[in-house]
C-alpha cells in the first residue's frame, strides 16, 4: 500500500473519530434531572410534561422549555432558571 493512501486513510479515520466525539458531546452535557428538580421545587409535580420541557432546554429551545414549564405550574423566573440548568453539565 502506498504511503499517501495510508496517510489519507489514517486522516479519514481520525476525522470520523473526532467528529463522533463532537456529536456525542451535547448529550453528555444535558442535565434534565437538575431542571426537573428545580421545577419541582418551584411547584410543578414530576410529570412527563416537565421532562419534555427540560428536554427542550437541553436542545437549546429555551423558550419552548420555559413555556412547557410555566404550563406545568412553574413561575416564569423559576422556569427560566430550570431551563438554563438543563443545558449545563451534570453535577
Amino acid at each position: 500500500m502506498r504511503t499517501s493512501t495510508r496517510t489519507a486513510g489514517a486522516l479519514t479515520g481520525l476525522t470520523l473519530a473526532l467528529g463522533g466525539a463532537v456529536l456525542a458531546a451535547p448529550a453528555a452535557r444535558a442535565d434534565i434531572p437538575a431542571c426537573a428538580r428545580m421545577a419541582e421545587l418551584a411547584g410543578a409535580t414530576a410529570s412527563d410534561s416537565v421532562t419534555a420541557a427540560c428536554t427542550r432546554g437541553v436542545t437549546g429551545d429555551l423558550q419552548g422549555c420555559v413555556t412547557g414549564l410555566t404550563g406545568a405550574g412553574v413561575a416564569a423566573g423559576a422556569a427560566t432558571g430550570a431551563c438554563r440548568a438543563a443545558a449545563h453539565e451534570p453535577r
